[in-house]
Protein backbone atom coordinates (compact mmCIF):
# COMPACT_ATOMS: atom_id res chain seq x y z
CA UNK A 1 0.00 0.00 0.00
CA UNK A 2 1.30 3.44 -0.91
CA UNK A 3 1.94 5.85 1.95
CA UNK A 4 0.86 9.49 1.95
CA UNK A 5 4.45 10.46 1.10
CA UNK A 6 4.48 8.03 -1.82
CA UNK A 7 1.24 9.49 -3.16
CA UNK A 8 2.57 13.03 -2.83
CA UNK A 9 5.71 12.10 -4.77
CA UNK A 10 3.60 10.45 -7.47
CA UNK A 11 1.47 13.59 -7.76
CA UNK A 12 4.58 15.79 -8.02
CA UNK A 13 6.12 13.62 -10.74
CA UNK A 14 2.87 13.34 -12.70
CA UNK A 15 2.27 17.09 -12.47
CA UNK A 16 5.78 17.91 -13.62
CA UNK A 17 5.61 15.54 -16.58
CA UNK A 18 2.23 16.96 -17.58
CA UNK A 19 3.50 20.52 -17.47
CA UNK A 20 6.62 19.75 -19.46
CA UNK A 21 4.40 18.32 -22.19
CA UNK A 22 2.04 21.28 -21.92
CA UNK A 23 4.88 23.80 -22.10
CA UNK A 24 6.30 22.22 -25.24
CA UNK A 25 9.32 20.47 -23.76
CA UNK A 26 10.01 18.95 -27.16
CA UNK A 27 10.68 22.37 -28.67
CA UNK A 28 10.84 25.60 -26.65
CA UNK A 29 10.91 23.81 -23.30
CA UNK A 30 14.14 21.98 -24.02
CA UNK A 31 15.71 25.23 -25.16
CA UNK A 32 14.59 26.85 -21.93
CA UNK A 33 16.05 24.07 -19.82
CA UNK A 34 19.41 24.00 -21.58
CA UNK A 35 19.86 27.77 -21.65
CA UNK A 36 18.74 28.33 -18.07
CA UNK A 37 20.88 25.51 -16.72
CA UNK A 38 23.97 26.98 -18.34
CA UNK A 39 23.44 30.42 -16.77
CA UNK A 40 24.34 31.68 -13.35
CA UNK A 41 22.77 34.30 -11.12
CA UNK A 42 24.13 37.77 -11.66
CA UNK A 43 23.72 40.12 -8.71
CA UNK A 44 24.17 43.77 -9.61
CA UNK A 45 22.91 44.95 -6.22
CA UNK A 46 24.49 44.09 -2.87
CA UNK A 47 22.29 41.45 -1.18
CA UNK A 48 20.64 42.08 2.18
CA UNK A 49 21.83 39.85 4.99
CA UNK A 50 19.38 37.06 5.73
CA UNK A 51 17.36 37.71 2.57
CA UNK A 52 17.41 35.63 -0.60
CA UNK A 53 17.67 37.84 -3.69
CA UNK A 54 16.44 36.43 -7.00
CA UNK A 55 19.26 37.94 -9.03
CA UNK A 56 19.07 39.90 -12.28
CA UNK A 57 18.29 39.46 -15.95
CA UNK A 58 16.13 36.64 -17.26
CA UNK A 59 17.44 34.22 -14.64
CA UNK A 60 16.39 36.67 -11.93
CA UNK A 61 12.90 36.80 -13.43
CA UNK A 62 12.68 33.00 -13.49
CA UNK A 63 13.81 32.88 -9.87
CA UNK A 64 11.20 35.50 -8.96
CA UNK A 65 8.52 33.29 -10.51
CA UNK A 66 10.03 30.22 -8.84
CA UNK A 67 9.79 31.85 -5.42
CA UNK A 68 6.09 32.59 -5.91
CA UNK A 69 5.37 29.11 -7.24
CA UNK A 70 7.12 27.59 -4.22
CA UNK A 71 4.81 29.56 -1.93
CA UNK A 72 1.66 28.68 -3.84
CA UNK A 73 2.54 24.99 -4.11
CA UNK A 74 3.26 24.75 -0.38
CA UNK A 75 -0.07 26.43 0.41
CA UNK A 76 -2.21 24.15 -1.74
CA UNK A 77 -0.36 21.04 -0.59
CA UNK A 78 -1.36 22.00 2.95
CA UNK A 79 -4.95 22.79 1.92
CA UNK A 80 -5.41 19.33 0.41
CA UNK A 81 -3.54 17.55 3.22
CA UNK A 82 -5.85 19.17 5.81
CA UNK A 83 -9.13 20.10 4.06
CA UNK A 84 -11.23 22.77 5.75
CA UNK A 85 -14.34 21.74 7.62
CA UNK A 86 -17.11 20.24 5.47
CA UNK A 87 -15.26 20.88 2.22
CA UNK A 88 -17.64 19.92 -0.64
CA UNK A 89 -16.32 17.26 -3.01
CA UNK A 90 -16.42 19.68 -5.94
CA UNK A 91 -14.27 22.21 -4.07
CA UNK A 92 -11.84 19.45 -3.10
CA UNK A 93 -11.59 18.53 -6.79
CA UNK A 94 -11.02 22.16 -7.85
CA UNK A 95 -8.38 22.80 -5.20
CA UNK A 96 -6.66 19.50 -5.95
CA UNK A 97 -6.36 20.51 -9.61
CA UNK A 98 -4.92 23.88 -8.58
CA UNK A 99 -2.47 22.13 -6.25
CA UNK A 100 -1.26 19.94 -9.10
CA UNK A 101 -0.84 22.96 -11.38
CA UNK A 102 1.17 24.89 -8.78
CA UNK A 103 3.36 21.89 -7.99
CA UNK A 104 4.23 21.37 -11.64
CA UNK A 105 4.92 25.10 -12.08
CA UNK A 106 7.31 24.90 -9.12
CA UNK A 107 9.02 21.77 -10.41
CA UNK A 108 9.34 23.20 -13.89
CA UNK A 109 11.16 26.31 -12.70
CA UNK A 110 13.37 24.25 -10.39
CA UNK A 111 14.42 22.00 -13.26
CA UNK A 112 14.78 24.88 -15.73
CA UNK A 113 16.99 26.93 -13.43
CA UNK A 114 19.20 24.04 -12.35
CA UNK A 115 22.19 25.33 -10.38
CA UNK A 116 20.98 28.91 -10.88
CA UNK A 117 17.87 28.32 -8.76
CA UNK A 118 17.44 30.07 -5.45
CA UNK A 119 17.24 27.79 -2.44
CA UNK A 120 14.05 26.14 -1.32
CA UNK A 121 11.94 28.57 0.69
CA UNK A 122 10.29 27.88 4.04
CA UNK A 123 6.67 29.06 4.28
CA UNK A 124 5.07 30.59 7.36
CA UNK A 125 1.36 29.80 7.37
CA UNK A 126 0.81 30.59 11.05
CA UNK A 127 -1.66 33.36 10.11
CA UNK A 128 -3.88 30.96 8.15
CA UNK A 129 -6.69 28.93 9.71
CA UNK A 130 -6.72 25.88 7.46
CA UNK A 131 -9.92 24.62 9.15
CA UNK A 132 -11.84 27.66 7.89
CA UNK A 133 -13.18 27.91 4.33
CA UNK A 134 -13.24 31.71 4.59
CA UNK A 135 -9.60 31.84 5.68
CA UNK A 136 -8.35 29.36 3.08
CA UNK A 137 -10.21 30.84 0.12
CA UNK A 138 -9.29 34.37 1.19
CA UNK A 139 -5.59 33.50 1.17
CA UNK A 140 -6.01 31.51 -2.06
CA UNK A 141 -7.48 34.60 -3.73
CA UNK A 142 -4.65 36.76 -2.40
CA UNK A 143 -2.02 34.33 -3.72
CA UNK A 144 -3.63 33.87 -7.13
CA UNK A 145 -4.17 37.60 -7.64
CA UNK A 146 -0.59 38.22 -6.48
CA UNK A 147 0.71 35.70 -9.00
CA UNK A 148 -1.14 37.26 -11.93
CA UNK A 149 -0.05 40.80 -11.06
CA UNK A 150 3.52 39.54 -10.56
CA UNK A 151 3.85 38.00 -14.03
CA UNK A 152 2.17 40.98 -15.66
CA UNK A 153 4.37 43.40 -13.75
CA UNK A 154 7.71 41.88 -14.73
CA UNK A 155 7.18 40.23 -18.13
CA UNK A 156 8.28 43.31 -20.09
CA UNK A 157 11.81 42.77 -18.73
CA UNK A 158 12.13 39.31 -20.27
CA UNK A 159 14.65 39.17 -23.12
CA UNK A 160 14.50 35.50 -24.15
CA UNK A 161 11.46 34.70 -26.31
CA UNK A 162 11.24 31.15 -24.92
CA UNK A 163 11.03 32.48 -21.37
CA UNK A 164 8.33 34.94 -22.41
CA UNK A 165 6.30 32.14 -24.00
CA UNK A 166 6.49 30.03 -20.84
CA UNK A 167 5.57 32.99 -18.64
CA UNK A 168 2.54 33.68 -20.83
CA UNK A 169 1.46 30.05 -20.58
CA UNK A 170 1.72 30.06 -16.80
CA UNK A 171 0.09 33.42 -16.09
CA UNK A 172 -2.94 32.42 -18.15
CA UNK A 173 -3.38 29.38 -15.88
CA UNK A 174 -2.93 31.54 -12.78
CA UNK A 175 -5.66 33.87 -14.07
CA UNK A 176 -8.00 30.88 -14.45
CA UNK A 177 -7.27 29.97 -10.84
CA UNK A 178 -7.96 33.53 -9.71
CA UNK A 179 -11.31 33.58 -11.51
CA UNK A 180 -12.35 30.25 -10.02
CA UNK A 181 -11.40 31.21 -6.47
CA UNK A 182 -13.25 34.52 -6.81
CA UNK A 183 -16.34 32.65 -7.94
CA UNK A 184 -16.09 30.20 -5.02
CA UNK A 185 -16.00 33.13 -2.60
CA UNK A 186 -18.88 35.01 -4.24
CA UNK A 187 -20.97 33.21 -6.83
CA UNK A 188 -20.87 35.07 -10.14
CA UNK A 189 -17.88 37.20 -9.12
CA UNK A 190 -15.29 35.55 -11.38
CA UNK A 191 -13.58 38.90 -11.92
CA UNK A 192 -13.53 42.03 -9.79
CA UNK A 193 -12.18 45.57 -9.85
CA UNK A 194 -9.10 44.55 -7.85
CA UNK A 195 -8.19 42.06 -10.59
CA UNK A 196 -9.07 43.80 -13.87
CA UNK A 197 -9.11 47.56 -14.51
CA UNK A 198 -11.73 49.61 -16.35
CA UNK A 199 -9.90 49.05 -19.64
CA UNK A 200 -10.36 45.29 -19.31
CA UNK A 201 -6.67 44.73 -18.53
CA UNK A 202 -5.18 42.64 -15.75
CA UNK A 203 -3.79 44.79 -12.94
CA UNK A 204 -0.01 44.47 -12.55
CA UNK A 205 2.35 45.11 -9.65
CA UNK A 206 6.06 45.80 -9.29
CA UNK A 207 8.14 42.95 -7.80
CA UNK A 208 8.67 44.97 -4.60
CA UNK A 209 4.90 45.15 -4.06
CA UNK A 210 4.43 41.46 -4.89
CA UNK A 211 7.20 40.34 -2.55
CA UNK A 212 5.89 42.51 0.28
CA UNK A 213 2.73 40.40 0.11
CA UNK A 214 4.52 37.08 -0.40
CA UNK A 215 7.08 37.66 2.37
CA UNK A 216 4.25 37.89 4.92
CA UNK A 217 3.88 34.12 4.40
CA UNK A 218 7.57 33.22 4.13
CA UNK A 219 10.09 32.57 6.86
CA UNK A 220 12.76 32.85 4.18
CA UNK A 221 12.40 36.42 2.94
CA UNK A 222 12.93 37.19 -0.75
CA UNK A 223 14.02 40.35 -2.56
CA UNK A 224 14.25 41.37 -6.20
CA UNK A 225 16.62 44.32 -5.94
CA UNK A 226 17.38 44.44 -9.66
CA UNK A 227 13.71 44.88 -10.54
CA UNK A 228 12.35 47.07 -7.71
Amino acid sequence: MKTETDLTNVNVNMARRSFLRYAGAGVAGIGLLSVASSCHKDHNVAPTAGVTDVGSGDIGILNFAYALEQLEAAFYLQVIATPYANMPSIELAYLTDIRDHEVCHREFFKAALGTSAIKGLTPDFSKIDFTSRTSVLGVAKAFEDLGVTAYDGIAYNIQNAAYLSIAGSIVSVEARHAALIGNLITQGNFVSSDQVDTNGLNISNKPSVVLAGANAYLKTKVSANSFS
